[in-house]
């Protein structure tokens, strides 16, 4: 048996940075991953696919060269595999450093395997066990799997198997018409697949309003990409080398003919198999993880962080919750979850050129202007992810408030042409790395 001063299960966003806040306060800690470090963001989510989207818009654009009046001679052709190996050769670095810096991290234990509680203070890897005062679960979700009929009877991808696709499926059946069901069906309709999207509710990405719903809608036919709203899905089944899916709606039963079913219906936590009941951790129907304002279970002493507390499945939500739990920075004034300001409104304007520049928040100037002595950095395009997955250059930076380690403002400028800083605003664009998503974002974070 082992004791700590604190355990983390679990290296998604939220977990290597509070490793090393504590690690650097002269904490002695255990981490644990039981598959790929980073989480789902690097590995699944966030940098894989906005890789993919960079491929896909490149494809888009070039279809629509002449529009611009650019001649390029012959068809467009899109390689699978060299899109995927693009796709893998920017996530790998992002998860073979995560992992590097853990296990380089003095004071810190990385555990590679399936983590367990075997009691509120203890867990269990690899059969041995761990002991901490201060436990944090940061074991992320997956995609959720319906309970439709005939479903265990087909192949069904995810958006963690999507990422081990090196073809180009020929006609792709997306359920779910939210975030990430409308992702990849753009991805892949401008990849060249038929494409088909089918959604229960009324209106794509329900959480919207009506416009922003009715405005992607638009989108995606304009890209040809047939939707069916207002569908039931009461069954999949076999029909040769093909997947047929059975689609009901207040007036007829129809069926859907595709290639491959992509299931993006929604996300469940990873806290099935965590022995959660050896714990007396409280949990919602779902599965989630109930905390308080400070991300604390009703067990003292065991937090949760990022998506399995189903506080929002964000990438910069889940990395900036770790200065909530963090017991460093415990106090009656700190910081709670719902205590998340919008912040200065944007000032400039986003330049109208491919590489968007969008800026929330003061500029240092500024901030210079109001007292505050900057530490100011600048990150070059090579380490900068955003860059990466698009293929383009771009900088940077975050200013810190001299007696807070807390950014105080953000800049950003990449082809990726979204506004971003700690208070993050997330905008649909109906060309994903244009400067129309720029001024979508300064004008949103304006209303």
């Amino acid at each position: 048996m082992a004791d700590y001063d604190a355990i983390i299960i679990g290296t998604g966003q939220a977990g290597p940075a509070l490793a090393r806040r504590l690690a650097a306060a002269g904490w002695n800690i255990a981490i644990i991953e039981r598959k790929f470090f980073g989480g789902t963001c690097v590995n699944t989510g966030c940098t894989p696919t906005k890789t993919l989207v960079a491929s896909a818009y490149a494809a888009h654009l070039a279809r629509r060269a002449r529009d611009y009046g650019v001649t390029i001679g012959g068809s467009i052709g899109v390689d699978m595999k060299a899109v995927k190996a693009r796709k893998d050769a920017v996530s790998r670095p992002s998860r073979e450093g995560v992992e590097r810096s853990l296990k380089r991290l003095k004071g810190c234990t990385v555990f590679e395997g399936h983590g367990r509680f075997v009691g509120p203070k203890g867990v269990e890897v690899n059969g041995e066990i761990l002991t901490a005062d201060k436990i944090f679960i940061n074991v992320g979700g997956r995609a959720l799997v319906p309970p439709i009929r005939g479903l265990d009877q087909v192949p069904y991808l995810t958006n963690s198997s999507m990422m081990d696709v090196d073809f180009l499926p020929p006609h792709l059946i997306v359920l779910g018409g939210s975030y990430v069901g409308l992702e990849f069906a753009q991805i892949y309709r401008r990849f060249g697949s038929d494409v088909t999207v089918i959604e229960l509710a009324p209106n794509l990405i329900a959480r919207e309003d009506g416009d922003v719903s009715r405005a992607v809608a638009d989108i995606l036919k304009d890209e040809n990409i047939d939707v069916l709203l207002n569908s039931k899905v009461v069954g999949v089944a076999k029909q040769g080398n093909n997947i047929e899916v059975t689609v009901e709606n207040s007036r007829t039963r129809s069926q859907v003919v595709g290639s491959h079913l992509l299931l993006a219906i929604g996300r469940r936590p990873n806290t099935d198999d965590l022995g959660l009941d050896k714990t007396g951790v409280a949990t919602d129907s779902r599965g989630y993880i109930e905390v308080d304002d400070q991300l604390q279970t009703n067990v003292p002493g065991i937090w949760a962080l990022g998506d399995c507390n189903g506080r929002g499945a964000f990438t910069h939500t889940r990395e900036r919750s770790h200065y909530r739990v963090c017991p460093l920075y415990r106090s009656p004034t700190r910081t709670r979850w719902h205590d998340r300001g919008r912040g200065p409104q944007i000032r400039p304007p986003g330049t109208d050129r491919d590489h968007g520049h969008g800026r929330r928040e003061p500029s240092v100037r500024e901030r210079r202007d109001q007292g505050f002595h900057e530490d100011f950095g600048r990150r070059g395009d090579e380490a900068d992810p955003r860059c990466l997955t698009a293929g383009t250059c771009g900088r940077r930076g975050h200013s810190l408030h001299p007696r807070r380690d807390v950014r105080q403002g953000s800049m950003h400028c990449s082809a990726a042409g979204d506004a971003h800083s700690s208070h993050s605003l997330g905008v649909y664009s109906d060309d994903v790395g244009g400067p129309q998503a720029v001024n979508l974002a300064m004008f949103a974070a304006t209303i």
